[in-house]
Parts: C-alpha cells; sequence; structure tokens
C-alpha cells in the first residue's frame, strides 16, 4: 500500500486554476522527485498535500483520507514540510527552532546536528542571523524534529551557494540510506536528483504528465518537459 496518494486533485487560485489533475504515490521509505518547468504547479501540490489550500481530488496519508483536514492535523499525522524560503522562526535560536516543533520519536537534537553539524556551532544563535544555507539546513533539522514518516522538500537548494547545495544534497542521501523516511523533493536539478531519488513525476500545466522510474529522466523525456 502507498503511504501518500494523490488521484486527480484540482485547485485554484480565485478563478484562475492552477491545478487540473495532478496524481501521484509514494511508497515507504520512497524518494520521489516532483518536476517541471517553473509555473507547472509543483509548489501548489505540496500546498495541497500539506493541508494549506483547498483542492478537489482524492488525498490519502497511511490509508486515510487527509482531503478535508486543516495543515496543523496533516502535520501531525506524519507529514514534515520543508517549505520554500525556508521560514525559521527568525526571533528564536537554532535550538528554539528545533524543539518548537519537537515530537517524540528517533529524531533529536543531537541526530539533526550530526546531520548538520553547522547547528551545533550555532546552537545559541538567533536563526534571522544565520546565513541562507544555514537557514535551510535548520529548516530541514525542524521538520525532521517532527519525526515525520514523510518529508517534503520544496525547492530546498535553491538560491543557495554550490557547497551548501551539495552538503544538503549528502544530507539527503544520508536519509535516503540511513533513516528509511518517505521523501517528497521538489527541484530541477538532474544531477543531484539521479543520486537520490527513485521515482519521478513530471507535472505541465497542472496536470501529470509523466511517471516513472528517475533513471528514464533524460534524452527525449527531460528535453520535452524540463527544457533540458
Amino acid at each position: 500500500m502507498s503511504l501518500l496518494e494523490l488521484h486527480d486533485l484540482t485547485a485554484s487560485y480565485g478563478a484562475s486554476q492552477a491545478l487540473f489533475g495532478v496524481s501521484l504515490e509514494i511508497a515507504e521509505g520512497e524518494v520521489l522527485a516532483l518536476m517541471g518547468r517553473n509555473g507547472m504547479g509543483k509548489s501548489t501540490t505540496v500546498r495541497c498535500l500539506c493541508g494549506m489550500m483547498a483542492a478537489g481530488g482524492v488525498r490519502r496519508f497511511a490509508g486515510q483520507d487527509i482531503g478535508k483536514l486543516p495543515s496543523h492535523k496533516v502535520a501531525r499525522l506524519g507529514i514534515g514540510l520543508v517549505p520554500e524560503g525556508r521560514r525559521c522562526f527568525r526571533d528564536l535560536t537554532v535550538t528554539e527552532n528545533l524543539i518548537a516543533a519537537a515530537r517524540p520519536g528517533p529524531w533529536d537534537q543531537a541526530r539533526v546536528e550530526a546531520l548538520f553539524p553547522r547547528l551545533a556551532e550555532r546552537r545559541t544563535q538567533i536563526s534571522g542571523t544565520l546565513s541562507g544555507g544555514e537557514q535551510q539546513m535548520l529548516a530541514i533539522g525542524r521538520a525532521l524534529m517532527t519525526n515525520p514518516r514523510l518529508l517534503v522538500l520544496d525547492e530546498a537548494t535553491e538560491g543557495l551557494a554550490p557547497l551548501v547545495r551539495q552538503e544538503i544534497w549528502d544530507a539527503l542521501g544520508v536519509l535516503k540510506r540511513e533513516s528509511g523516511l518517505s521523501i517528497l523533493v521538489v527541484d530541477k536539478a538532474l544531477a543531484e536528483l539521479a543520486q537520490v531519488a527513485d521515482r519521478a513525476v513530471i507535472l505541465e500545466r497542472g496536470r501529470s504528465v509523466w511517471d516513472g522510474v528517475f533513471a528514464e529522466v533524460k534524452g527525449e523525456v527531460a528535453e520535452r518537459y524540463l527544457g533540458v
């Protein structure tokens, strides 16, 4: 049974329809890349999945219908979101950010700091003074501290320096190998995604247009749907 199921998802911003039929599934322990050119509906899909906006269609997590649940109840079921733009609590320290959302489970502050040693060095630093890359590490760590079954990363490496981006990708590789987490990654970096993603779903104009193993995202598929 799939951990996450989205079928024929539709959504609108006022009178403007953004999703016209998005479908995807994620199995336990699977890493799925959600891809597509800019403006094709990836972030809107994430918002619908996490209960942050109304949507039609089927949304099911761990066998439970989550279509009418508010975002905080969706999170409690085990979906940890790393939102686009990081959105750390800027006036709190690194430690305060991490413990603010903590829930019982294998992920605690020590394990997060082992994944991101920079956070251990900056425990008492106000998060608003961190670099962009450090804030992204903190956002991922904060999501892990909720001890999710599904980790959702929306453009987690966008706008970061190359060395910091690589640290983020290395951490995702560790999560894939060692944690057993299911992960949904919204990103454009084909080479880096190839190291962690099992499958990909590609969106075009608010619809799912391709679904398959990630190794097949190349050649005609990449050129047609991703412009690369």
